[in-house]
């Protein structure tokens, strides 16, 4: 399965959601587009994933339990660097201050849940992740 070249082609992305039900239809609208995905219940559970398996994106949820998005956020950057993995953060706060939070602390991207197929998909494709994928 190794040399198989679609699978040493997939981006990796790692889900961090609290939300079972988000992780899972997210996770499904990134392996049809391609992706590799793993998930993480929540921001403490995302870092220790990501020290033992780095990904190109990490899919962030705002709202969750131990550790928020925003922690977890800040903390991925002062671990692992300020552009690398992409992080698009993703929640129900609408607050223009939140987005610039996000911003400010690392995020290339920002979505409003609920989400479809096409916004997901849409800022995978605006961050130049999507291409390489199909």
């Amino acid at each position: 399965m190794m040399d198989n070249p679609s699978m040493a082609a997939a981006r990796r992305v790692l889900v961090v959601d609290d939300s079972r039900v988000v992780r899972k239809i997210a996770r499904g609208m990134l392996e049809t587009a391609g992706f590799a995905v793993d998930e993480a219940g929540d921001g403490a559970e995302a870092l220790n994933r990501l020290r033992a398996c780095p990904v190109d994106a990490v899919l962030l949820d705002w709202n969750m339990p131990v550790m928020n998005g925003i922690e977890c956020l800040r903390g991925l950057r002062a671990e692992f660097g300020d552009n690398n993995p992409v992080v698009i953060l993703c929640t129900t706060e609408n607050d223009p201050g939140f987005i610039v939070s996000a911003i400010e602390a690392g995020a290339q991207e920002y979505i409003m849940k609920p989400f479809d197929e096409a916004i997901l998909l849409g800022k995978f494709a605006q961050l130049g992740l999507l291409g390489a994928c199909a």
